[in-house]
């Protein structure tokens, strides 16, 4: 697959418009993945508990989706997290799901029951769960490092591209490089998260998840909120 410059430019230019204009990011995300998500798929479905998910078509938007279940979750879990996540930053997997499917403007994408739809879809809810399990918000830093995070875990080049510009444009040295520096490095240290069997995890203590997979402690910074984002309560 051929890497769409021009569709990943124009689909910046309206991020830089609307920063919480989810479709826009992944629209120029997949303008410039090119292989690198067919390479990834393969390494998933080489490895045991991949090839168990994809075998069981193992849907982990079932559980995202539904927040009656991930609040019951034990506080204190990562489940629980994405719950409180959810919540206040006013999110849901259903908006993810929206804005992926807005991002392919309709385009027929296949069997919706292959494997490789089967891997995207898994694959797309991990966001949610790399921004609760690394600890980063979903401010404009936080969204950055995210991002960082994921480029070390899967060597997307449409997620590097992403970190790429937002580097040139923030600077190596600025408080956005510096903590997407760090987000870069803690997916390279941490486990491979991609085939992670989520569905067991979620109810485990966030904190144990952070050391045993190699993710470490959450970060303090700075959040740079966008105007479209909810406003926080103090504390």
């Amino acid at each position: 697959m051929a890497y769409k410059l021009n569709e990943a430019l124009k689909a910046l230019e309206a991020l830089s418009k609307n920063p919480d204009d989810t479709a826009q990011a992944i629209r120029a995300i997949v303008a410039m993945s090119g292989n690198s998500g067919e390479r990834l798929f393969n390494r998933f479905k080489r490895s045991n508990r991949g090839a168990r998910i994809l075998r069981e078509k193992l849907e982990l938007y079932d559980i995202l989706s539904d927040i009656d279940q991930l609040g019951e979750m034990p506080e204190g879990s990562l489940g629980h997290g994405i719950w409180t996540f959810y919540t206040k930053e006013e999110l849901s997997a259903q908006g993810l799901k929206g804005a992926s499917e807005a991002a392919s403007d309709g385009t027929a994408q296949g069997d919706p029951n292959s494997d490789q739809a089967i891997f995207g879809r898994r694959n797309r809810e991990l966001h949610d769960v790399f921004h609760v399990l690394t600890g980063y918000g979903r401010d404009m830093r936080g969204e950055m490092a995210v991002l960082a995070f994921t480029f070390a875990q899967t060597k997307s080049t449409g997620i590097g591209y992403m970190v790429m510009r937002s580097m040139e444009g923030n600077g190596w040295d600025s408080e956005t490089g510096r903590l997407m520096r760090q987000g870069y490095w803690r997916g390279r240290r941490a486990q491979w998260l991609i085939d992670q069997d989520w569905e067991e995890l979620l109810p485990m203590p966030l904190e144990q998840l952070r050391s045993d997979l190699g993710v470490g402690p959450a970060p303090e910074y700075v959040q740079m909120r966008s105007a479209g984002a909810p406003v926080l309560a103090a504390g």
